[in-house]
């Protein structure tokens, strides 16, 4: 995978140079084309990682950028109105991640959410045990993070 994303940041270079616009924009276009005429010429099953990775990778993204925005609105119109809404509570979230690597960064993004925070894990490394300040079901604050952030990690580590 490594290879094939460093052939698609030279392409994108080269596109860049060969038009001599040096912006960002220019860059993004180079990297997109360069996407789509690798995956065009690949064979082996090896590549096809990369192609099936990459937007998955944009996917996750936006979808953290989404809910790290709706966490911060949560967050400030409890700050600002008289009355909270908060229901704090600390709340053990089965894990299905495995290595060190995958269950680090589930933990970073669960505590870059604001209004959540990564607390510890078990012994075992079954159980990640999670702040949250909204925390209106259970049983939905394990789903929201099993299904959003756990899976779509996942879909991109493994």
């Amino acid at each position: 995978m490594i290879k094939q994303l460093l052939m698609n940041f030279l392409l994108a270079l080269a596109w860049v140079a060969l038009t001599g616009k040096f912006v960002l924009a220019n860059f993004l276009f180079g990297f997109g084309l360069s996407y789509v005429i690798m995956w065009i010429g690949v064979r082996d099953q090896q590549s096809r990682r990369y192609f099936n990775r990459i937007p998955r990778i944009i996917i996750f993204i936006f979808y953290f950028l989404y809910e790290l925005i709706k966490a911060n609105i949560q967050v400030a119109y409890d700050v600002i109105t008289p009355t909270f809404y908060m229901r704090p509570g600390i709340i053990a979230v089965p894990l299905s991640a495995k290595t060190d690597l995958e269950i680090t960064l589930l933990a970073n993004l669960i505590s870059l959410t604001p209004g959540t925070l990564s607390l510890d894990i078990s012994d075992d490394r079954s159980v990640l045990y999670v702040h949250a300040m909204f925390v209106r079901d259970k049983d939905e604050f394990i789903r929201s993070v099993k299904m959003g952030f756990e899976k779509r990690l996942l879909d991109i580590m493994r």
